[in-house]
């Protein structure tokens, strides 16, 4: 990034017999705090697009840069008795559309960056689909396998406390994330309510239903995932019976979407968590997987195949490939070696530009970018924000077909525009929210 800002500051590593102290620069640029690989790699996404479609210099930092962050630190009373500080961190993106939406995300590896990145792809997200939200994305630095349920609970409370001016229904609206569930919402909800005296059902999304969520929510990204790749199948003549597919991340999406997948007909050969990956080339029992997970807590261990690695899992040759995990896991190390015909991102950022790059030279894998093809969780969060606000519930046949509508929707649109640029799938995406949020930007203007 081109330097702006020079920042003094005392060389420390001076000779003992220099008794000057010299003054020099560092240069800096005023969004360095949000520094990260994974912010670096949404912003060469949102460069890459921007030159396609010609946005004007001035309006670029305005368009990828959040427009709000806060950073807090989270202490908590641990059962031992000890106090942690925890830091903790909220990101909202852009607010031109109306309030922010976003996961809570508790996980080692949450930082500022990462959580801004996971923000500016959220609003793409939101508006690929056409949902009246800008981004945003939050979380906070923890294990959560090493806390009991009463230190996640201090925890979420806590978080809650610290951040509750910077969310609402009309403000920013959480949901849950990696490491995030619905009880962790009912307990944000909950916090928030206390403080404004009144039950406000609307604050958080992913509740569980009986307090005011919406039926088909935690199911509803991995179901997004499955119906994209149903359509993806449709569109390049292939027939879901006999086909094979990999799922790397067994959790919420992951489960779901083989599930999903496997009623097509597709055997599900391989899937893996944080402990690593199971194959069975005759097909996985994925009842079993799930019982073993239910029991053990991981895929370690399980005996109803073979184990074997992440790289190993992402390079099998297979038909349909969900990476469901971690960003940044197809790079240019393994693209080239890819063996799927269908690639469904069910993760936020799962291939580096350097791997896309690979990608768009090999025509024999339909990509279904992750802004598309994980959007189902935020559609209906959409959903229940929007039936809590009326305090009036749909059921989940008539949630599902509303979800399925507006998939198709933007599936369509994403193909018709690759189509007709001549560009790629996440091209086309992430072309189609961009210029929509740059479109509401540029209406309502700068202030003052």
């Amino acid at each position: 990034m081109k330097a702006r800002f020079p920042v003094p500051y005392f060389c420390a590593s001076l000779p003992a017999t220099n008794k000057t102290c010299h003054l020099v620069t560092l240069p800096l640029h005023p969004m360095d705090i949000y520094r990260h690989p994974t912010f670096d790699m949404a912003c060469a996404q949102f460069d890459r697009v921007a030159d396609l479609l010609s946005i004007e210099a001035n309006d670029r930092d305005r368009l990828k840069y959040p427009k709000r962050a806060l950073t807090v630190a989270v202490p908590v009373r641990m059962d031992d008795g000890r106090v942690e500080v925890f830091s903790g961190f909220r990101v909202q993106h852009h607010l031109s559309l109306g309030p922010t939406k976003g996961g809570m995300r508790y996980h080692p590896e949450v930082a500022l960056g990462e959580v801004a990145a996971l923000a500016m792809w959220m609003s793409w997200k939101c508006a690929l689909t056409g949902l009246p939200y800008g981004g945003a994305k939050g979380g906070v630095a923890c294990d959560p396998s090493r806390l009991s349920l009463t230190e996640l609970e201090r925890l979420t409370r806590r978080f809650t406390q610290e951040i509750i001016s910077f969310i609402g229904p009309q403000i920013d609206i959480p949901a849950p994330d990696m490491g995030t569930n619905e009880q962790t919402m009912a307990w944000m909800m909950d916090t928030y309510s206390i403080h404004t005296g009144y039950t406000v059902p609307a604050v958080v999304t992913g509740k569980p239903v009986n307090l005011g969520g919406s039926l088909g929510r935690r199911e509803a990204t991995g179901r997004g995932v499955a119906f994209l790749v149903g359509r993806a199948m449709e569109a390049i003549k292939l027939k879901p019976e006999g086909t094979t597919a990999v799922v790397q991340g067994y959790g919420n999406v992951g489960a779901v979407a083989a599930d999903s997948i496997a009623r097509f007909g597709t055997k599900i050969i391989a899937v893996s968590d944080v402990s690593g990956g199971v194959h069975n080339a005759k097909g996985l029992d994925l009842a079993a997987v799930d019982a073993w997970i239910a029991q053990h807590r991981t895929l370690a261990g399980f005996p109803g195949g073979e184990p074997l690695t992440q790289e190993q899992l992402l390079t099998l040759k297979c038909d349909i490939l969900v990476p469901a995990a971690m960003e940044r896991q197809i790079t240019a190390a393994n693209a080239a070696r890819l063996q799927c015909r269908i690639l469904a991102e069910g993760a936020n950022g799962p291939t580096t530009p350097e791997a896309d790059a690979i990608l768009e030279q090999r025509p024999d894998i339909f990509l279904i970018p992750d802004i598309l093809c994980n959007a189902g969780g935020v559609v209906v969060s959409y959903f229940e924000w929007v039936q809590d606000l009326q305090s009036f519930f749909w059921d989940e046949a008539e949630i599902m077909s509303k979800l399925y509508r507006i998939l198709e929707n933007a599936f369509r649109q994403t193909v018709n525009t690759a189509r007709d640029r001549k560009v790629s799938m996440r091209t086309a995406a992430l072309s189609l929210g961009i210029q929509r949020v740059y479109e509401a930007k540029k209406k309502r203007g700068l202030f003052p």
